[in-house]
């Protein structure tokens, strides 16, 4: 990996640059006025741009960057303040004061609707196993402006943690949860989302294991759920009772304690 600046640079977007690049201990390279295929052509590596807005991710088999955005979190949020139902948050039982570990964090987008429910006094973590994901993730939970009351706090309060789920839960003392989430579908759904694939190529895939699973149990103070493909064997293997919801191609399925 190496970091490079916009096209139209500045000295604050380059002092900019030279911390991204210190944060994740990797090259800072000087754009120059080049293309960023010709600086990964030299330097044969993906590369992480920092613009005036954004930082984006330019993988180097890959057509399209990979940025930061809250998908489909906002209007799941603006379902929510209309008083509708949001099926995540239905089967995972959360409410104000309550707290989540989200064992595949991805883009962030159920933690950041977990963490608009919870609200300021609940708790929302998350772990993701690549560095650069889960920095730029960060990044953009910290940095986005969705112009919708209370959601960009609900982003800031959300914990990134580089780390394996397994590792993380591992360390954790038993009940620290209400609700530890999985979400094993999260593969095809990025591939289905325009603008993102380029995060198909970047987020480590696990098979879920009995270990997991067991950690995540005694980890879970109230409830263990699992999203996965209406189809999933994981329902009946791992025995989680089944919220089928007809015409979706996924389930939620609840382990509760």
């Amino acid at each position: 990996m190496f970091v490079t600046t916009a096209g139209r640079t500045n000295p604050n977007m380059i002092e900019a640059a030279k911390q991204v690049a210190s944060d994740l201990d990797c090259l800072y390279q000087e754009r120059r006025k080049k293309s960023i295929q010709t600086l990964q052509s030299w330097l044969k590596d993906d590369c992480i741009v920092v613009g005036k807005e954004r930082l984006e991710l330019f993988l180097m088999e890959s057509e399209e960057p990979f940025f930061f955005h809250p998908n489909s979190s906002m209007f799941r949020i603006k379902r929510l303040l209309k008083n509708e139902h949001d099926p995540f948050i239905d089967a995972t039982g959360l409410g104000k004061g309550m707290s989540l570990l989200d064992c595949t964090l991805g883009l962030a987008s159920d933690s950041i609707v977990a963490s608009f429910v919870v609200g300021p006094t609940g708790k929302v973590v998350g772990t993701e196993e690549n560095k650069y994901l889960a920095y730029l993730v960060s990044r953009g939970l910290k940095g986005w402006e969705s112009g919708l009351a209370g959601m960009d706090d609900a982003m800031r309060a959300i914990s990134v943690q580089h780390t394996t789920a397994l590792t993380y839960l591992k360390n954790i003392p038993s009940n620290e949860f209400d609700c530890v989430y999985i979400d094993p579908m999260f593969e095809e759904t990025i591939l289905e989302s325009d603008g993102i694939r380029a995060l198909a190529e970047l987020a480590v895939y696990k098979e879920v294991s009995e270990e997991f699973i067991s950690e995540a149990k005694r980890v879970a103070r109230k409830r263990l759920v699992l999203k996965d493909h209406f189809r999933s064997n994981r329902f009946e293997q791992f025995g989680f009772s089944v919220i089928k919801r007809p015409s979706a191609k996924f389930h939620f399925g609840i382990i509760t304690k």
